[in-house]
């Protein structure tokens, strides 16, 4: 808990008003250790190579002479970990550093494959708390865009708009969510910012700007609030994935998903539309007094990076710098500037794999959103519940997570973990066997819920059938993201955010002909219009899964080592 707080939003807050005087690091209590945090072997190579990674076309039978790289598990002060002076010890004396190609510094890394501070090696229930508290957030801020709905007949009448305009503060908080990671999830992967500020900071906004939000006067205010507020609270949508990735290795980081919400009928019910959204506020103002306290940094690259610049004050050795410090050295403006609003949409639209993927995951989205406008017709128009009861309707989306989850987690432990390799890496296409009962899920529960909507049957049937779809989605996006991770492990970030956009904009556009449509074609035609249109998406996982491999050799950008 000390680490956990000391990392936290308020640890470092309490570390920078007391000029780091409390919660200190273990260098900091005993300085005369900082020497083992030097990686030697990196520091080797980039006084040769002026990279940290030995190249390619260097010998491997390369074993004595000055370009030889030290190895990481020599002593400090072994005949083989010669170095300059630095403070009073020697690290690396007679070094040499080659004059064109070389850099005289000296790499901070961990200290070894058991560095308590890597977020990889943390136990087991910091682990688990970490990710409880990312899938708050999550859950905090996703259920701003269903929690809305809730209103909408209060919000026609109130504003004097029809049900599409009110379903306008939907889509557009929901496109919003989609465009927001394309700046917060690259700002999240420099090393002096990480992913903790980015999270707290956007969080506090997104609780203050609620306010506005539900004093509205007018429409277009109402309007203009709700795209701020899912444009602020993105990030969590988009990162938290990157969160979980950070502490766990990729045999372990399929695990860590989860998806939520049902509250505000109630609400909406007893009070009108405002209290839908200062339900919102208390729910992620409690999120927001819960995580900066708890909330430990969890980006590596940021870790090392505060790691490096403690060592630079105990030492006065400007030379010690992370990996991080090197690669953003090197970085020009119009690099970020790149890596942040070009390479996303690139990769999304040029690489076949991810194309296809985000286009299905896209549309899988789109009908969530479609389908949810159904459930106050059938559920209060059909069967007579009230706006607060309606809620309960999606029960059997939650009993469906919960009851793919068992079968699912036994699967991976069974048959997928066995297939990683000694470096813990996994042939990409190892990820999309689940989403194969995912793409038959999906129609399945739309016909099922469609043509069993109906006076004569029993509610409680299209209740059961609704749970096919967290199915679906639940296997379809562990899937879909897990591949698109291992295959692009380089541009993870930017091929994330790229699919969130994607599923974001299809989230946005769908709700506001779903009205129309369950009207004009009744509960159960439109339910089956969706479910052919999902069948018509069926065979991309089965063809990623024979022809991913050759798809991805002919790729500059995707994994080409499985």
């Amino acid at each position: 808990m000390y680490d956990t707080i000391r990392d936290s939003v308020l640890g470092q807050l309490i570390r920078l008003a007391t000029k780091n005087k409390v919660l200190l690091y273990e260098e900091e209590r005993n300085p005369e250790i900082w020497q083992k945090y030097v990686h030697r072997e990196k520091s080797a190579n980039m006084a040769q190579h002026g990279q940290t990674e030995l190249p390619e076309e260097v010998s491997e039978k390369q074993e004595d002479g000055p370009d030889t790289p030290v190895r990481r598990d020599s002593s400090p002060n072994s005949s083989s970990s010669t170095s300059t002076a630095v403070g009073n010890d020697d690290l690396h004396k007679g070094r040499p550093v080659d004059q064109e190609k070389g850099k005289d510094v000296y790499v901070v890394d961990w200290y070894g494959p058991d560095d308590q501070e890597n977020p990889k090696n943390w136990s087991r229930p910091k682990r688990f708390w970490t990710t409880f508290l990312i899938c708050l957030l999550t859950f905090s801020v996703y259920v701003g865009s269903s929690i809305y709905t809730a209103g909408l007949n209060d919000i026609t009448r109130v504003f004097g708009v029809s049900r599409v305009a009110a379903t306008l503060g939907l889509t557009l908080f929901v496109v919003a969510y989609g465009i927001g990671p394309m700046v917060f999830a690259p700002l999240s992967e420099i090393p002096a910012i990480g992913r903790n500020p980015v999270y707290i900071g956007t969080l506090a906004l997104f609780v203050v700007l609620q306010v506005p939000t539900a004093l509205a006067v007018n429409f277009g205010m109402l309007l203009a609030f709700r795209f701020l507020t899912g444009f602020i609270g993105s990030p969590s949508l988009a990162t938290g994935g990157a969160s979980i990735g950070d502490m766990y290795s990729p045999a372990k980081r399929t695990y860590g998903i989860a998806l939520g919400p049902l509250l505000g009928g109630f609400a909406a019910e007893a009070r009108g539309w405002t209290w839908t959204i200062w339900e919102l506020m208390w729910l992620s103002g409690f999120c927001l007094a819960v995580l900066v306290p708890f909330l430990p940094e969890t980006s590596s690259a940021n870790i090392l990076y505060r790691r490096a610049r403690r060592l630079r004050k105990l030492t006065g050795n400007d030379k010690l710098v992370s990996e991080g410090e090197i690669a953003g050295a090197d970085m020009k403006p119009m690099d970020m500037v790149r890596m942040t609003l070009v390479r996303p949409f690139t990769l999304s639209l040029f690489e076949p794999i991810c194309f296809c993927l985000n286009l299905y995951i896209a549309l899988v989205y789109g009908l969530l959103y479609v389908w949810f406008e159904s459930f106050p017709i059938v559920f209060i128009e059909i069967y007579g519940f009230s706006l607060g009861t309606q809620g309960l309707a999606f029960l059997g989306i939650l009993v469906g997570t919960l009851v793919t989850i068992p079968p699912f987690v036994w699967y991976q432990h069974k048959y997928i973990e066995p297939k990683f390799n000694d470096k813990g890496e996994l042939q990409p296409e190892w990820r999309l066997p689940p989403s194969f009962v995912g793409a038959f899920a999906i129609p399945i529960c739309l016909f099922w819920f469609g043509w069993s909507s109906r006076p004569t049957v029993h509610w409680m049937m299209p209740i059961v059938g609704s749970g096919f779809f967290s199915v679906g989605t639940f296997l379809l996006f562990n899937s879909v993201l897990n591949y698109l991770s291992d295959a692009y492990p380089e541009y993870a970030a930017s091929v994330l955010a790229g699919n969130d956009f994607f599923r974001s904009c299809f989230g946005a556009g769908f709700p506001l002909f779903a009205t129309a449509m369950y009207q004009y074609l009744g509960v159960g035609w439109a339910s089956s219009t969706l479910a052919f249109l999902s069948i018509a998406f069926i065979p991309i996982p089965f063809v990623l899964f024979k022809y991913g491999t050759a798809i991805r050799r002919k790729s500059k950008h995707a994994r080409q080592d499985f």
